[in-house]
């Protein structure tokens, strides 16, 4: 073979193994696609009642919504079935169909928060209930200055650590928490309400007055008359003399 024909069969064999390894190549992972907040859940394997209440609202789909076309992400606290199971009996059940989604909303902050976020942020933060309802539904998040402390909490009512992050990747960031959070607007002490003024009284000893219209006619008083004596004298007469 001469010196040219092994040059070309080198370049053929070079453009086969090439192409056969293009053929054999694993495909290249498509994209990830967007969060799905039902989906985090249900890999954490102990939220059913939450992401039946998410359904039932309609939240869930809000939320997916929303991660979709936001800058600043969203947050949500994802109480676990043994919160809800240590509830009082009958509390979803005596709150109405529009306080249970703002009792969903609650559990949802409108912007991406990281655990270290909380400790530099100001309270009280909003949540998507106060956003809905006009600013009552608030809660604080505080953590301790000492490293490996837990992030607390509160809504007036109930506070409780962060127990952990099931995800963390902006745009969304969700945390366990062990007690479901009762918006102190909904479940907080209500004030009594106002008892009516007493009516005023006399003062005692104090004559009352006569009522109007009753009033006794003045006495009558006699004039006296003139008359005229038979001799052209004129005098006064007056009853009684």
């Amino acid at each position: 073979m001469s010196y040219f024909a092994f040059i070309f069969a080198a370049f053929f064999a070079v453009i086969a193994a090439r192409q056969a390894l293009a053929q054999t190549a694993a495909p290249a992972p498509a994209p990830a696609g967007p969060p799905n907040i039902t989906a985090v859940l249900a890999k954490g394997g102990q939220y059913t009642t939450f992401i039946r209440l998410l359904k039932e609202s309609r939240v869930d789909e809000q939320i997916n919504s929303q991660l979709n076309n936001s800058f600043n992400g969203l947050t949500v606290f994802a109480p676990t079935d043994g919160a809800f199971n240590s509830l009082k009996s009958g509390t979803l059940n005596s709150i109405s169909q529009q306080d249970q989604i703002e009792l969903v909303l609650y559990h949802v902050l409108p912007k991406f928060y990281t655990l270290s976020t909380f400790a530099t942020t100001s309270n009280p933060l909003n949540t998507q209930a106060s956003a809905a309802g006009g600013g009552a539904d608030t809660l604080n998040v505080t953590t301790g200055t000492a490293e490996g402390q837990k992030v607390n909490v509160s809504t007036g009512v109930v506070e409780t650590p962060i127990a952990s992050a099931l995800t963390t990747d902006f745009p969304l960031a969700v945390y366990s928490v062990d007690k479901v959070l009762l918006p102190y607007d909904l479940f907080g002490p209500k004030s009594p309400a106002s008892a009516p003024l007493p009516r005023p009284t006399a003062s005692p000893g104090r004559a009352r007055r006569a009522p109007r219209g009753r009033r006794s006619p003045p006495a009558k008083v006699a004039r006296p008359r003139r008359v005229i004596s038979p001799g052209g004298g004129l005098f006064f007469w007056e009853p009684g003399w």
